[in-house]
């Protein structure tokens, strides 16, 4: 009991205490609170903590090299084609032809030409164009003339209609096509005196209608090839008794592959077919088929063609050559040529008669196959002045020679020479100022040796000079001088005898002057010397004659 009272003192000591304390710091704290509160009270922490933000974390970037890139940059320019004034060029000069208008294209669309003179009465000339002027072109182009001179039955006529149609496809093609009809009348005037031949007897009609065909892509496939196909097909007949008829038709087929800047590969494939007809005797075919592989190797100095071209005539293989090289200088201006090269002459009537429209009836079809060897040069020098030079030797085999008919010597027949060599000389010279003024001479120098069959190359000239000359006087006046001089040819008499042929002289002169803004004045003269020389034996050309007429122009600008 008393252990429990001493417990139970001890209890209520601790609890006395305990109260005692808890009254003491509510009394303190009740002073404190009391005190004056307008005084600051701040609070000084001391510590070593520095706040510091993270390390971002940060992207690699390692990124894989480029793939190198070999393929050649295909870089394509398309150049619009331009209707352009070219220089002069001259057509084939015959002895009774007339070519009035071969000074320059007309600097108008259309127009209508007409003239009359003392040897061709009358000539009429006119041309029309049509289409856009950018994808479609069409042209149209007649001509007709009559010529009668001093000579009983020396006259001839031409009536040519044609017309070219050129259209470019948005998928860069360009198609080109044409048609054409002609009919040429010859009078076989060259017979002897006292001979009773009617006009109906001594006419001879050439008549040829001919169509041709071509396409070309303008840009390069992908792979990098050109192309340009083309068919030309003609019909050609005369006006004999039983009449000679030919049928022509020409493909093509040129392909060219480049492989970079300085190599090419060219592939050509060719069929000139004829076929000729005479009631007389069988139809003659005459066949030719040509492949032309080559590859080209071109740098700024250098140019070189190496190829061979098998061929067939008339089922008969020749293999030609086809090898050609330029060496040129840095600056352009001097560029040495030499090559071996093959080719054939195709024979047949519609070219026969395009040589000597005094021929008779063909009874045979021979083509002229060529070799050729070459060198010389060419070059420039100053900004206007060019000029050319070549040496030739030339193998034909089967070239067509022209003799007189020995029975009444009014037309001429065919001869084809086995084997002929031809050195040939051949010079031209050109000075030009731009559009306004252009001077061109050309000499060919021929000699003949190792005639086969024949003992000379009967019609063929072994001395020709030509020169043609266009000069813009000043504006709305244009002027022009051809000249035709030759050394004459060996011909046959009925004697079986050669004799020369005497030399040529043929100089004429041509004006155009604008009078209004429509209409101009043209005259031309031939022949301004008057020498009545013979191109072809017992054919005398037409001397002096003068011609001259207006020129109505259409939607000129």
């Amino acid at each position: 009991m008393n252990h429990f009272r001493k417990d139970h003192l001890t209890i209520t000591s601790m609890i006395t205490r305990g109260i005692i304390f808890c009254f003491l710091t509510v009394g303190i704290a009740a002073r404190v609170s009391a005190q004056d509160t307008t005084k600051k009270r701040t609070i000084e922490i001391t510590s070593s903590f520095k706040p510091v933000l993270k390390d971002p974390a940060k992207v690699n970037f390692n990124a894989a090299p480029p793939t190198s890139d070999t393929t050649r940059p295909k870089l394509t320019y398309t150049i619009p084609a331009e209707n352009l004034l070219f220089a002069y060029q001259p057509g084939e000069l015959k002895p009774l032809s007339f070519s009035a208008d071969t000074g320059s294209r007309w600097p108008y669309s259309n127009y209508i030409k007409v003239g009359i003179g003392n040897v061709h009465q009358p000539y009429v000339g006119a041309g029309f164009s049509f289409g856009d002027g950018q994808n479609t072109f069409f042209n149209l182009f007649a001509e007709h003339y009559t010529s009668k001179g001093s000579k009983e039955f020396q006259k001839n006529s031409r009536t040519h209609l044609a017309g070219t149609v050129t259209y470019k496809t948005p998928k860069q093609l360009e198609w080109t096509g044409g048609l054409s009809l002609a009919s040429d009348d010859y009078f076989l005037y060259g017979i002897p005196e006292g001979s009773t031949y009617t006009k109906d007897q001594l006419k001879q009609r050439f008549q040829k209608i001919e169509g041709k065909v071509s396409l070309r892509n303008i840009v390069p496939t992908d792979l990098g090839i050109s192309y340009q196909p083309s068919l030309r097909v003609s019909y050609f007949g005369d006006n004999h008794d039983p009449a000679g008829t030919e049928a022509n038709s020409v493909l093509t087929l040129p392909v060219s592959k480049n492989f970079g800047k300085a190599t090419a590969f060219n592939l050509g494939l060719t069929a000139d077919l004829t076929n000729y007809r005479r009631k007389d005797f069988e139809s003659i075919n005459n066949n030719i088929f040509l492949i032309s592989p080559a590859v080209q190797f071109k740098t700024p100095n250098l140019y070189v063609n190496v190829g061979l071209t098998p061929s067939w005539e008339n089922s008969n293989f020749k293999m030609l050559p086809n090898i050609m090289a330029d060496i040129t200088t840095d600056d352009k201006r001097f560029t040495l040529q030499v090559g071996l090269i093959g080719y054939f002459n195709k024979g047949s009537y519609q070219r026969f008669a395009s040589i000597n429209p005094w021929l008779a009836q063909p009874d045979s079809l021979a083509n002229d196959r060529v070799a050729e060897f070459y060198t010389g040069f060419k070059g420039s020098m100053g900004d206007h002045f060019s000029y050319s030079a070549k040496i030739a030797m030339q193998q034909h085999h089967g070239i067509p020679l022209f003799v007189n008919n020995s029975s009444d010597m009014k037309d001429f027949l065919i001869r084809y020479e086995e084997k002929l060599n031809i050195f040939n000389t051949h010079v031209e010279a050109e000075y030009t100022i731009g559009e306004q003024f252009n001077a061109k001479a050309t000499f060919d120098w021929n000699r003949f040796s190792k005639q086969e069959t024949e003992p000379e190359a009967w019609g063929l000239l072994p001395v020709e000079l030509s020169g043609q000359l266009r000069w813009q006087a000043f504006k709305g006046l244009w002027l022009r001088s051809e000249l035709w001089a030759f050394d004459g040819a060996q011909y046959l008499r009925p004697d079986n005898k050669s004799y020369k042929g005497e030399t040529g002289f043929d100089l004429n002169f041509g004006a155009e002057f604008k009078i209004v803004k429509n209409v101009d004045i043209w005259l031309q003269m031939n022949n301004i010397f008057n020498n009545r020389y013979e191109r072809w034996n017992r054919y005398e050309v037409f001397g002096f004659n003068i011609l001259g007429g207006i020129i109505y122009s259409f939607n000129q600008k």
